[in-house]
């Protein structure tokens, strides 16, 4: 009996053992080559929000499937996405997802790492968006700009003869476009409530033109929604929404607004513009014939003189660390040909994601603008701005949307000052910084 116990422990060592080796030699996205193992077979769930691209994507799997007839990829498109990748990022339900909003030192415990960020980094664009102790869990889908989307038969109706590049030059933009057309000058897409939390990615590098700023910087700066005095920094980026409420440059009814509608609408004039990333600029153009009245521009804020322009990762493909080896490795494979052969990142209008990729003609009005991707935070402090953002309650570029929607209200309502607001933003801010013993710089 002590025999047979002993021969049944090496076996199960010996098992264990094995299941280790085969996790441990799974290849790093560096490592493939597309083509290699044809042969794989494995069952994909993928989830992810693209709702409005389904055919497109279905597509890419038959494309895929030239290469690895073998390997079947089903996607699940959510509407609700953000809530709903939170609640099944820790069940087996999935192979591929977009990285929804967890805290960075999550990553180990949900997903599969693609390699260190020092390799990947040589070949991809924004491969630290999201990493942990040195290694990428995620690859971006596509790069974002952070701009405006604007119909420019409208702006040039409205006697705009140049780009705006300061928020007082947009604000006058916008009530040239209210005085000389029929156009809502700004469409706020209030009631989406998602779309509110663009907003928030321009405080960082379009703002201040420092890459540190998102990540390092307002962790330990000193009520960061103060004023500067020179159109720059997080103050100048809300004001301009609750300046372009308060003064009438808005839809009627901002609780009313349609964010599937508003894409035909800026297509055929209706809209003068709206404050989205560049990632959808290919949704306007293609929700209507006046494709080419859709422009892109950058955020007018001037920083000593430059204008900058955010720049930094969409949604991040993450693999199931729960997945079985072959799913595993079918995924990466899978993510590899995305990211390098499908023209995801092109056809959507995005900053290409290869770094040999081509970037999308909708750039051209950013010529002489210098595109900014935020640092990753220091080390020890991967975590502090989620904390941050939590012990606040104000999601800085976390789904922190209620706040902005805030913002309209009461510009809307005359019912609280800007600077009232921005005040109290400070204060939970200052807050959030002393109960997380977070030094000052």
């Amino acid at each position: 009996m002590k025999k047979f116990l002993s021969l049944v422990l090496v076996a199960c060592m010996l098992l264990g053992l094995a299941s280790f080796a085969s996790a441990e030699t799974l290849p790093t996205l560096d490592q493939l080559n597309l083509g290699d193992n044809a042969d794989l077979a494995a069952d994909l769930v993928f989830a992810y929000h693209r709702t409005d691209r389904r055919e497109v994507l279905e597509g890419y799997v038959k494309q895929f499937q030239e290469i690895y007839p073998n390997v079947n990829i089903t996607y699940d498109l959510i509407t609700d996405y953000a809530e709903n990748a939170l609640l099944r990022v820790g069940t087996d339900n999935w192979t591929i997802m977009g990285i929804p909003t967890v805290a960075k030192d999550e990553l180990p415990t949900y997903f599969v790492p693609f390699g260190t960020v020092e390799t990947l980094a040589e070949k991809y664009n924004f491969i630290d968006a999201w990493a942990f102790d040195g290694l990428a869990y995620g690859v971006p889908s596509t790069g974002n700009a952070q701009g405006i989307v604007y119909n420019k038969a409208v702006f040039e109706k409205a006697g705009v003869t140049e780009l705006p590049k300061t928020p007082d030059a947009f604000i006058a933009a916008l009530k040239l476009i209210k005085e000389n057309t029929d156009a809502i000058p700004l469409y706020t897409n209030y009631a989406a409530g998602w779309t509110m939390g663009a907003w928030d990615a321009y405080i960082g590098g379009s703002a201040t033109g420092d890459a540190n700023y998102m990540n390092q910087v307002l962790l330990h700066k000193a009520n960061p929604f103060s004023d500067n005095g020179d159109g720059t920094g997080p103050y100048a980026v809300y004001k301009i929404l609750y300046d372009a409420v308060k003064e009438g440059l808005i839809e009627e009814d901002y609780t009313t607004t349609d964010w599937e509608g508003c894409k035909g609408m800026i297509n055929r004039g209706e809209i003068g513009c709206m404050v989205l990333g560049s990632w959808a600029y290919s949704q306007m153009v293609e929700a209507g014939p006046n494709g080419d009245d859709i422009g892109y521009m950058s955020f007018p804020i001037t920083v000593n003189g430059k204008q900058y322009a955010s720049a930094g990762a969409d949604y991040c493909f993450g693999i199931n660390v729960k997945a079985s080896d072959d799913q595993k490795l079918a995924a990466m494979y899978y993510i590899k040909w995305l990211t390098e052969k499908s023209g995801f990142a092109y056809s959507e209008g995005g900053v290409p994601i290869d770094k040999n990729g081509e970037y999308p003609d909708l750039y051209a009005a950013f010529a002489g603008i210098d595109m900014v991707a935020d640092t990753p935070a220091l080390p020890g402090e991967e975590t502090l701005l989620n904390d941050l953002n939590s012990e606040s309650l104000l999601a800085i570029n976390a789904g922190g949307n209620t706040k902005i929607q805030e913002i309209i209200e009461h510009a809307f309502n005359g019912d609280k000052d800007f600077d009232d607001i921005m005040a109290d933003w400070n204060e939970a801010w200052s807050d959030a910084q002393a109960a997380l013993n977070v030094e000052i710089k």
